[in-house]
């Protein structure tokens, strides 16, 4: 039964336009308003006025980093600021001015736009654009673009054989949690900056912004944005192309296995279904954000029950299973690789972990479509990191129990080709049902969680590639910006499906020429990643402003350890993986990122440098 109270109520629309109908026991501050609504109102205010006095304090930190500028008079500052950024043709941010300036345009802001409590488009103006996605993401709809995209699922069976080649259970069960703790400290340390700058661009306004000279601000921004740009498409392309090869497989165990005459697609049946799979992406990018952040969160569901699902059933069912000795301890030198340092090995080893820990930035290209970017953002680059961590070393442990004969699961005469984690899973029902159809069951929901970690990358893709053209740095800019009718970039959808198919086709030719371009998908990932923390732990040490989500004291020592780490993994993942070293057998990653360093650097020498002005504000007036 509802029960009515009488007496006044309070009058007051909320930011959906209805009565808050409260009643009102006690005269408030304000006539007409129940004592909730005054406190939210004056938090409301509070938060503005500390808004603004953050991005005035970002100002003044910027202002004392220019010894030429502090030389110069107060009376004239502002002006011959904003002459010199009229001859350089570019502005960081319509807070370029004196203090005064600064709060006039914050007002200003805020009382044109009408921001709500989050004063999400209120800060997004700050920074010099203006809101034109859709503004519909929760925290937990951010985080599950990232979560789907670092997708343990994903990037464990992909690269498991990997693991067991290179030091076996110890190197999968050891370097896991030392890889991913060193991703958390990325993580942390990208979290802290994307919190001050909530932006769909990302790591490149980020180096934009963090570099003490201005001067230098606009060729941080090319090269932190065009490895990020390119790393984004190569892992896209790995990912599809890598769903590709699994329904090879499927279908080679479905039609009774390569030891039973199963059929084993051409690699030209291969890139078909690569581009079938883009393509299915792409269509899905197109909807509103609405229905992809619907995707999103089921995405996000099924690799977590998925994960749970698989290490749970696959050791269970196994007639024969390893002991935990085994799986703890067992390390394994015969790689048929000609390496036999254990610490060669090791390290090796840990690129399956690395690999898959990556791609957790699509939180920061999603902040301009989330409620309180500035602090949803940052948990989602965290959250999606840390539960991949904990669910992914389950997944190994779990799957590592069902592991016996390690020669045989890499073995390319198996029933899966090769395919180890497939082998697993086949065997495991096998040997127990006389049949591997439970194993194709298991494959087939692996296949549908690396579906949707491709459908989040392209969605990744898509926001930084229309970020990064809103500011003029790719061909054909003003096509790639272009938003539609339901607040999707949608021409930005459709070119980063259309390359990650272009950057597939080197594997109709050359399997090792594919490898190298893919390659990138995870130095050229860190690089971007660790450009803008550098910024921030030298260049900006001084008056970088945190924002919500900040490290405190702690910040410059974390930036360093991420720095550090990638620094490291740079070089790991270089080395050869192969003795003797050979055409066939050499590493290019090195040749592959240096390349493209080459290419971003000549570029930038020879044209970008005469009108790429970094980031630019999009704001009228």
């Amino acid at each position: 039964m509802t029960r009515f109270v009488s007496g006044p109520t309070c009058s007051h629309r909320d930011r959906a336009g209805g009565i808050c109908g409260r009643r009102i026991a006690a005269a408030p501050a304000v006539p007409g308003r129940c004592f909730t609504q005054h406190i939210i109102d004056r938090l409301h205010s509070m938060l503005q006025i500390t808004h603004t006095q953050t991005i005035i304090s970002q100002s003044r930190a910027e202002q004392r980093s220019h010894p030429d500028q502090e030389a110069r008079g107060r009376a004239g500052e502002a002006s011959e600021e904003r002459s010199m950024e009229a001859k350089n043709g570019y502005s960081y941010s319509p807070l370029a001015g004196d203090d005064h300036e600064a709060a006039a345009a914050a007002a200003e802001v805020i009382s044109t736009t009408g921001a709500g409590f989050g004063g999400d488009d209120v800060k997004l103006r700050l920074l010099g654009y203006k809101q034109q996605l859709k503004r519909d993401l929760s925290v937990v709809a951010n985080f599950s673009v990232s979560f789907s995209i670092i997708s343990v699922i994903t990037g464990v069976t992909t690269l498991y054989g990997t693991g067991l080649q290179f030091g076996g259970p110890v190197t999968m069960v050891y370097g896991w949690p030392i890889a991913g703790a060193f991703t958390v400290a990325v993580g942390l340390a990208m979290a802290e900056i994307c919190s001050a700058y909530p932006t769909s661009g990302g790591l490149y306004f980020w180096s934009a912004r963090l570099c003490t000279h201005r001067r230098w601000g606009p060729f941080a921004a090319w090269l932190t944005g065009w490895f990020n740009v390119v790393g984004q498409w190569a892992v896209t392309t790995s990912v599809d192309y890598s769903l590709a090869q699994l329904i090879q497989v499927i279908i080679l165990l479905a039609t009774g296995g390569k030891n039973g005459g199963g059929y084993l697609a051409s690699k030209y049946v291969v890139i078909a279904f690569h581009a079938a799979i883009l393509l299915s992406h792409a269509v899905i990018n197109s909807l509103p954000i609405t229905v992809l952040s619907f995707f999103g969160q089921f995405a996000a569901a099924w690799n977590m029950l998925g994960v749970f699902v698989l290490m749970i059933a696959v050791p269970t069912v196994a007639t024969e299973r390893a002991s935990a000795e085994f799986v703890f301890t067992h390390f394994n030198t015969d790689n048929g690789a000609g390496i036999r340092s254990n610490l060669y090995i090791f390290v090796l080893g840990l690129l399956m972990s690395q690999y898959t820990l990556t791609g957790y930035d699509a939180s920061a290209h999603m902040t301009e479509e989330t409620k309180n970017a500035d602090k949803n953002g940052p948990i989602g680059i965290i959250s999606a990191i840390g539960i991949s961590i904990l669910v992914g070393w389950g997944y190994i442990l779990g799957i590592t129990f069902a592991v016996k004969d390690i020669p045989y699961l890499l073995s390319p005469d198996n029933d899966a080709g090769g395919y180890a984690i497939a082998e697993v899973f086949y065997l495991a029902f096998k040997s127990r049902y006389g049949s591997g159809v439970g194993g194709i069951a298991c494959l087939g929901v692996v296949a549908v969680a690396i579906y949707f970690c491709g459908m989040s990358s392209v969605t990744s893709n898509s926001r930084m590639a229309y970020a990064f053209s809103r500011d003029g740095a790719m061909p054909f800019s003003s096509v790639w910006h272009k938003v539609n009718g339901q607040e999707v970039p949608i021409n930005a959808v459709w070119l980063s499906a259309f390359i990650a198919l272009c950057m597939a086709l080197p594997s109709l030719g050359s399997l090792v020429a594919f490898q190298a371009m893919v390659s990138i998908a995870t130095i050229g990932l860190y690089i971007s990643y660790a450009l803008p923390i550098l910024f921030r732990v030298t260049l900006a040490r001084k008056y970088f402003v945190p924002g919500p989500f900040n490290l405190g004291r702690y910040g410059v020592l974390v930036g360093w350890v991420a720095v550090l780490w990638v620094a490291t993994i740079t070089v790991l993942f270089s080395l050869p993986v192969t003795y003797p070293v050979t055409k066939d057998t050499l590493n290019y990653t090195p040749v592959a990122v240096g390349g493209l360093f080459v290419l971003v650097l000549g570029s930038w020498v020879l044209s970008a440098r005469h009108w790429f002005k970094g980031p630019v504000t999009n704001l009228d007036g």
